[in-house]
Parts: structure tokens; sequence; C-alpha cells
């Protein structure tokens, strides 16, 4: 069974203009998967209807057993759901880092000591050990997610949503935040949602949904996603930046492979050109 599933699920804030529309997806335990869309493609209200945030108008949504129709089932839905959002100073609530992070699991009525022990494994997780009694105001945009993060992490959830949580951030802060939910993913088996429009962000995925106006209109492996160039551009979409290049040194007639999706894979390419020349 599906960790996540989603069936047939349409939902409307107005109860006329449908913004998700009869979607059906499947998240397995420990994948890493990404759903990538334009502004207003119905990305964001997807991470919603997974935490039970909001409800289906039509269809289900099942997580671990746990259908969001039923009232009885949301809070531990919630539990199992950790989302974190574009802009971390909405989910800040304290005025020093361990307070932030325990301020969840003190609300679920966790044992004191246990709390402790939350504290540290989530920031240990993301790498934020030193600042512990720091306070956030204090902090760069990354490390301000970075917390975010593990604040949703002390709640021990079994699925990270990150909801264009790197939206706001400079290019480092960008790959602090994408590195710490690798490690999760790959060291800690949570299951991570990447919600996004950026597509570099999409190539490590295990598997891809690509949605349109509400729909989800493609879905596969990182390589058969960027495959369909074609459609991408009609969704508002390109590929990512190196596999742009690479299209464009491949026009100009250098001897490069199909599907180079990273920047890593290029430099290796062209490496490997320069050593035969």
């Amino acid at each position: 069974m599906s960790l996540l599933k989603a069936e047939n699920v349409s939902f409307s804030y107005d109860k006329r203009i449908k913004v998700v529309k009869n979607v059906s997806l499947a998240v397995e335990e420990g994948e890493s998967v990404a759903i990538i869309g334009h502004n207003g493609s119905g990305k964001s209200t997807l991470a919603k209807l997974f935490n039970a945030l909001i409800c289906p108008d039509q269809g289900k949504i099942t997580v671990d057993g746990f259908c969001s129709d039923d009232k009885k089932s949301l809070f531990e839905i919630r539990k199992r759901v950790g989302v974190v959002f574009q802009n971390p100073d909405n989910q800040l609530v304290a005025s020093i880092v361990e307070d932030d992070v325990a301020f969840g699991p003190e609300n679920l009525g966790v044992k004191r000591e246990e709390i402790g022990q939350r504290i540290d494994f989530a920031l240990a997780a993301v790498g934020m050990e030193k600042f512990r009694y720091s306070s956030p105001t204090r902090l760069s945009g990354g490390q301000k997610q970075r917390i975010a993060i593990a604040g949703v992490l002390a709640l021990m959830p079994k699925i990270l949503v990150l909801d264009e949580s790197t939206a706001m951030l400079d290019p480092k802060g960008r790959k602090e935040v994408l590195a710490v939910a690798e490690k999760l993913n790959k060291e800690h088996n949570v299951t991570v949602i990447n919600i996004t429009h950026y597509m570099d962000e999409v190539v490590r995925a295990d598997k891809v949904y690509v949605v349109n106006d509400g729909e989800i209109v493609l879905s596969g492996t990182p390589n058969e996603i960027f495959k369909e160039k074609d459609l991408l551009k009609t969704c508002g979409l390109e590929l990512p930046l190196a596999a742009i290049v690479a299209d464009k040194l491949i026009e100009c007639g250098v001897n490069l492979p199909q599907g180079i999706l990273t920047e890593e894979q290029l430099a290796e390419e062209l490496c490997a050109l320069k050593r035969k020349i």
C-alpha cells in the first residue's frame, strides 16, 4: 500500500472554479518526489490537501492508511505529513531556536525528556546544532528555513512536504535546504515531496509529476519528463540549465550524449571530450 495516495481528487476554494481537478497519484515510503508546475497551477493546494489542512470536494487522500474524509483521522494525517512553506518567517514562533523546534512536540503533549531528544535529532539532521540557543531573527534565510524544517522534523513525520520552500532564498540558501532534504531522504528514510518551479531541483527525484491548471499532465522519472520538451513548454516550464546548455552544444556539433540533466553530468562529459583531444 502506498504511504500517500490521492484518488480522483478535486478541490475549489469558492465551490465553483476547481483549482485541483481529478488528481490521482501515489507516493511510496522512502521516495523522493517532485511536483512541478507554473505559478497558479495548483501545486500549493496539493500540499494543503496532503496535510489535511483542506479536504477534497471529491475523491480522497489516504496517508498511511488514514483517509482525510474521516474527521477522526485528520490529526493522524497531520502528524504524518509535515509541510514547510515558502516563507520561513511565517513558521518561526519563538525567540530562541530551541523553543521554536520544541513548539510542535509540546502541543502534541510529548513528554519533556522526549522533546529534548527530538530537538537534538532535528537540529542535527539539518546541521544547526550550534544555533540551538540563537535567535531566529539573526539567521540567514537558508538557516531560517532549516530551522523551519527542524520544527517539522521534531513532530517525527513520515512525509516531509517542501512547498516552494526555496523560492525566497538565494542560491546558497537553496543549496543548503536541498542538501538537508536529500540527507533526510537518503539517511533517515523520510519521504520527501518537493513542490517547486525550479527545474534543477527536480533532477535527483525518483518520480516527477507535472501539474498544469490543476491537472497532472505528465508523470515519470526526471529523464522521462525532460524528454517531453514541447509539453513542458506549453506548461510554462523549461529544462534544467545544464540540459539547455547541453542541447545548445549538441546543436553546435559537440558530441555529447542525450539526457544530460545536471551540471555534474555536463562537466564529466566535457572533461571526457577534452581528454580525447
